[in-house]
């Protein structure tokens, strides 16, 4: 079993309230006085996770979840109110790059300092001074006051000196949103070193596709919670399905809504899939799809089944009728038909989906009621779009 760099056990954080004076130097004495500020605004709660060497880490969830507090807590800068955080080896953070280079010393004067603040000796620095300019690429310029250097050039000479010390556990919080996209590629090309020779991190990102390219492992955080630890994809693909209902919420849910005297839907499910604990179902890419649709009928004639299936955020998919493929539902009751539609090796990539069912008139000539289930497909890939093609690559 390897070595665990990092380990959190129900770490928490609650901000003392800091609304009046009064307030403020209230929460002061009782953290003298406890080491705790009493009540306050809870910003994570019950946090556990490890991370054990040469493995990587990332930490997903929308703005205001807790993800930067979490960071600050791990990197020394906060200290938590509850729980226990333990670390082996070195580290070192690609935080704000470049947050602590005085803006009046030159960049090599900066490089220098900011080595020795992360570990290296003196006599290391020289003889990784080549290297660290080469990777910074900003020429002359780091001779020059770091007053006159462009954004983007801070950023170079941040992540140079923080790649030169190759720390065990590497800490990184957006950082490869920044810079120009050769740089950006630059950084990629060096994580992804770093992690081939046994390196380990801990990253946060709202980047799904570096999040499944960089790490093995993903934590969720919703609202300071962890709402869930384990795999990358599976946790990766949760949160996007999650996202994508987010901004679905208009749309119709659940349980059919029509009138009584017309034609409805009586019943929609999902047959033989697992689900989750919450009771969706989970399929995985390439299983059976096979979906039960019941439709209600006022004058025993029976109704023209329609399904469709779109993507979680409402991108249609793909759409087929009972009555374009010349197929029957079986009555089952005098005002009720059965129709079963089965989709073999599904082809649909990982994500949050939706399956539509709807009652037509026996003339297929209008909708009169709609159902829907929302259901999660699972798989290991980093393809893009709504659907798997089969492919392949040749040589010219």
């Amino acid at each position: 079993m390897s070595e665990i760099l990092l380990r959190l056990d129900g770490v928490g954080k609650v901000f003392p309230p800091t609304v009046s004076a009064s307030q403020r130097l209230g929460a002061l004495l009782r953290i003298l006085r406890s080491g705790r500020s009493g009540t306050g605004t809870p910003v994570l709660d019950d946090i556990s996770f490890e991370v054990r060497r040469g493995e990587s880490m990332a930490v997903i969830g929308a703005n205001g979840a807790g993800k930067s507090t979490l960071l600050k807590i791990i990197t020394g800068v906060l200290a938590p109110s509850s729980g226990q955080l333990q670390q082996q080896g070195s580290r070192a953070a690609l935080l704000e790059l470049g947050a602590g280079f005085d803006p009046e010393y030159t960049g090599m004067e900066n490089l220098r300092m900011n080595a020795t603040f992360l570990g290296l000796s003196q006599r290391q620095v020289d003889e990784q001074l080549d290297d660290i300019l080469a990777f910074a690429d900003i020429g002359a310029s780091i001779h020059e006051p770091v007053k006159h250097y462009s954004s983007g050039m801070v950023v170079r000479l941040g992540f140079a000196v923080v790649a030169s010390v190759r720390p065990d556990l590497l800490i990184t919080d957006e950082v490869l949103a920044v810079g120009d996209e050769s740089f950006q590629k630059k950084c990629i090309r060096w994580i992804e070193q770093y992690l081939d020779q046994g390196g380990t991190m801990l990253m946060v990102s709202h980047n799904m596709y570096q999040v499944q390219k960089l790490c093995r492992q993903a934590l969720w955080l919703e609202d300071g919670a962890a709402r869930q630890v384990g795999d990358v994809f599976d946790v990766t693909q949760g949160y996007l399905a999650w996202h994508e209902r987010q901004d679905a919420r208009d749309a119709a849910s659940g349980s059919g809504h029509g009138h009584p005297e017309l034609y409805g839907v009586s019943k929609l499910n999902i047959a033989g899939s697992d689900s989750t604990a919450g009771g969706e179902p989970r399929l995985a890419m390439g299983e059976e799809l096979v979906v039960d649709l019941q439709l209600r009928s006022p004058d025993g004639r029976a109704p023209v089944a329609l399904v469709g299936l779109v993507r979680a955020d409402g991108t249609p998919v793909y759409g087929v009728a009972s009555d374009h493929d010349g197929a029957q539902g079986s009555q089952v009751a005098s005002d009720t038909y059965h129709y079963r539609l089965r989709f073999s090796d599904l082809s649909l990539l990982p994500g949050g989906y939706v399956v539509r069912g709807h009652a037509m008139d026996p003339e297929g000539l209008r909708v009169h009621d709609t159902a829907e289930v929302s259901f999660t497909v699972t798989g290991r890939s980093r393809e893009l779009g709504l659907v798997r093609l089969a492919h392949r690559w040749e040589s010219s």
